[in-house]
C-alpha cells in the first residue's frame, strides 16, 4: 500500500520504519484538499451561473438563505479535527517524546558547519568523549579532545553517516557555525541544526543502501554542496565498519 502511495505522490523511497505512518497522512491531507478544491469550485461555479446579471438584475440576499454552507463548514472543521488530533499530534508526539532507550539504540552526533557534515561515533566504549569549540581544527573539525580518556576510540567522519539495519538510530544535531538543516529524504527526517542546541531525533532504518543527506537551510554559498551519504549496512556489516573503523593504538616498542 505505501509503495503505491509513494508512486502516486512522488515521494522518495521509504526506507524507515516510521515512513508509512507519514505517507500515508500525507496522502490524507493531499485527499482533502483535492475534495477542497473540488468542492469549492464547483461551488464557485454554481453561484456564478445561479446569481449571475442576467438572472438577477437586482442584488437581492433574501433568497440566498440556507444552512447547506453552515453543515459544509462544520464538516471541514471535523474533518481538520480528525486528521490533526486523530494523525498529526500523535505522529509527532511518538517522534519528540517516544525516544527508545540509548543504551538499545546506536546514539550518534552530527555537527554541521559551512559546508559539510561532521559525524561523531562514541566507539566501542559507549561513551562519547569530550568536544569543544577551543579544540577545533582543520584535522579536527568535531574539536574532540583526543586526550580524555573516552575519546581513544571514538570514531570521526566526514560527509559519511554508518547505521545498521533494524536498529533505532538517535542522532544529535547542532552545529558550530551558522543554522544548518539535517534532512535524509528516504527516513522521513528532518530537522534544523542550530548553534549552541543540541537537538536529537530517531529513527529505525529499515532497508540497507546508500541515501543522500541534504542540508534545507540556506547556509552561504557552497550550501549546493553541502551533501552527505548515510550508508545502511546489516548488523553484521555495521560491525564489521566500526571494527575497520577503530583507531589503532600505537605500537609499544620492543613488545
Amino acid at each position: 500500500m505505501n509503495d503505491w502511495i509513494v508512486k502516486i505522490m512522488g515521494l522518495p523511497q521509504d526506507a524507515s520504519a516510521h515512513g508509512a505512518a507519514i505517507d500515508n497522512m500525507l496522502a490524507l491531507i493531499h485527499l482533502f484538499m483535492i475534495a477542497l478544491a473540488v468542492g469549492w469550485s464547483i461551488f464557485f461555479i454554481v453561484a456564478l451561473v445561479r446569481f449571475r446579471k442576467g438572472h438577477h438584475p437586482k442584488a437581492d440576499a433574501d433568497k440566498a438563505h440556507n444552512r447547506i454552507s453552515n453543515f459544509i463548514e462544520l464538516g471541514v472543521v471535523l474533518i481538520e479535527g480528525i486528521l490533526l488530533f486523530g494523525f498529526a499530534f500523535p505522529l509527532w508526539a511518538q517522534r519528540v517524546a517516544a525516544f527508545p532507550p540509548e543504551s538499545e539504540s546506536v546514539v550518534v552526533r552530527v555537527i554541521g558547519e559551512q559546508f559539510a557534515w561532521n559525524i561523531h561515533y562514541p566507539g566501542t566504549d559507549g561513551v562519547f568523549g569530550l568536544r569543544d569549540p577551543k579544540w577545533v581544527s582543520p584535522d579536527n573539525p568535531a574539536g574532540l579532545d583526543r586526550t580524555s580518556p573516552n575519546a581513544q576510540d571514538d570514531i570521526l567522519t566526514i560527509n559519511q553517516l554508518h547505521l545498521p539495519q533494524g536498529k533505532p538510530a538517535i542522532i544529535h544535531i547542532t552545529s558550530k557555525d551558522v543554522i544548518h538543516g539535517f534532512s535524509l529524504r528516504q527516513m522521513r527526517v528532518s530537522q534544523d541544526a542550530i548553534p549552541g542546541q543540541n537537538i536529537p531525533v530517531w529513527f529505525v532504518p529499515a532497508k540497507t543502501g546508500k541515501f543522500e543527506i541534504v542540508c534545507t537551510q540556506l547556509c552561504g554559498l557552497g550550501h549546493y554542496r553541502m551533501r552527505g551519504f548515510l550508508t545502511v549496512h546489516t548488523p553484521e556489516e555495521y560491525v564489521a565498519w566500526l571494527a575497520k573503523m577503530a583507531p589503532k593504538k600505537p605500537e609499544v616498542a620492543g613488545a
